[in-house]
């Protein structure tokens, strides 16, 4: 009594669709976009310390206080 082995790979699927490609045009304007939004979150991680902060205080260096020590940015 012999059991064959199935290959879990049988070749190609000739009915298969394509995957679809995306123009750069379209791409472009989306990395910019969250390029630029990682650059923000950065600078509040990174630089805010209170100076200039959008709003008044220290809130925001609070909020991002172990992320800063997490990333190795000393903050007192």
């Amino acid at each position: 009594m012999s059991h064959a082995v199935a290959s879990p790979f049988t070749g190609p699927i000739s009915g298969a669709p394509a995957l679809p490609t995306i123009p750069l045009r379209e791409l472009a304007p989306w990395a910019l976009f969250f390029g630029l939004l990682g650059v923000l979150v950065i600078f509040f991680v990174s630089a805010d310390q209170g100076a200039v902060s959008v709003p008044a205080g220290t809130a925001i260096h609070e909020w991002v206080h172990d992320a800063r020590h997490l990333l190795g940015y000393p903050c007192h």
